[in-house]
């Protein structure tokens, strides 16, 4: 049987890099019609991809007060770029946006961090290494993100370093160290849906604990927990992480050309 240039079009279009396996995990992470706090990097690409395939109502927020419906219509390096300001749908102030969170209408927030626990407690810091401790930015508006949406979803590259058990730091609260801590301190909701990383992504039990959902194609399971520090639970039904479609792709690469924020 005859192989279309369709076919071979769409089998090259499957080879694809660990960020942008990542991008495409995060946008299925976006339901339609949802609030989202996008932040930069991967979320940001994540959003566009969402955008452009199951979640068109999808609405983005951006912690410096911009509020946008539709994506910036060029790729931004910054949160305050002038492509992302253009049409926006609303330029408020930081508290214009933060009082969303307050309210409970924001569905979902990306956050990155240094370090990630067994908890879904992130770490933006200060980090302690063989050359002692590093200080970090901080938290920005990670705190309140991971304090007041809905959910949250940390992205991070992994490794022991980045997966201790217990993070050096709290910087931005996850589920404490058990369940039932959120509400305990005063959270009333949220807490972190997934943590997806360069490996694997993680989700999160009835008892508040990271488990390991899926391992990304070509990755075994003991690798990810030989690169864990600590002992990960394995779910039953550990999947492979669906690769990206050519749709999903095809948004990723018209809008990240060169790779920037994904190769």
């Amino acid at each position: 049987m005859a192989i279309t240039s369709t076919a071979i079009s769409e089998r090259r279009a499957q080879a694809y890099t660990p960020g942008e396996l990542m991008v495409v995990s995060a946008a299925r992470e976006i339901r339609d019609g949802e609030v989202v706090f996008v932040g930069m990097r991967l979320p940001l690409i994540a959003f566009v991809v969402a955008k452009k395939t199951h979640a068109p109502h999808a609405v983005g927020l951006f912690e410096n007060g911009l509020i946008r419906s539709t994506p910036a219509p060029e790729l931004i390096y910054t949160m305050a770029d002038p492509a992302n300001i253009k049409n926006a749908t609303q330029c408020l102030d930081m508290l214009g946006v933060m009082s969303l969170l307050q309210s409970g209408r924001v569905h979902l927030g990306f956050l990155g961090a240094a370090e990630v626990d067994r908890f879904g407690n992130l770490n933006s810091t200060e980090v302690h290494g063989t050359n002692g401790m590093t200080r970090l930015p901080g938290s920005g508006g990670a705190c309140d993100i991971a304090s007041l949406a809905q959910r949250f979803v940390a992205l991070l590259e992994h490794s022991k370093e980045r997966l201790p058990e217990r993070v050096s730091y709290v910087t931005s609260p996850g589920n404490g160290d058990c369940r039932g801590w959120r509400q305990r301190v005063g959270l009333p909701r949220g807490g972190p849906a997934a943590v997806i990383t360069s490996k694997a992504v993680l989700r999160f039990g009835d008892d508040r604990e990271a488990y390991l959902s899926s391992t990304h194609p070509g990755v075994e399971v003991e690798d990810v927990l030989q690169n864990t520090g600590w002992p990960l639970r394995v779910s039953e039904e550990v999947i492979s992480t669906p690769e990206p479609s050519v749709e999903e792709l095809k948004a990723i690469r018209e809008y990240d050309k060169d790779g920037f924020w994904t190769k």
